[in-house]
């Protein structure tokens, strides 16, 4: 595939949402330890904030994939339909 049709994010973008993530994890655990309750409150909280992690992640590259495919099969089609009306152009 060449690289004219992969849309790159720049760099200061990559690092805005890698250190967003880090700092609003770092934070929220942070808060979970902080807390005035009971240790296994605590790892509940942290368990929680784990599987919401993992799962936003999934979900995440789940709907890119979809995205993905789904402009794959646009450009089938696009293909398909070009090929058709190159072989009624030259019939006709």
């Amino acid at each position: 595939m060449t690289e004219q049709g992969i849309q790159r994010d720049s760099a200061a973008w990559l690092f805005y949402v890698k250190a967003s993530f880090a700092l609003a994890l770092m934070t929220m655990l942070t808060g979970i330890y902080l807390l005035p309750v009971v240790w296994w409150v605590k790892g509940y909280m942290a368990m929680g904030l784990l599987f919401t992690v993992g799962s936003s992640i999934t979900l995440a590259k789940t709907v890119r994939d979809d995205h993905e495919a789904r402009k794959l099969i646009n450009r089938l089609s696009e293909a398909k339909a070009e090929k058709m009306l190159r072989t009624y152009d030259t019939e006709a």
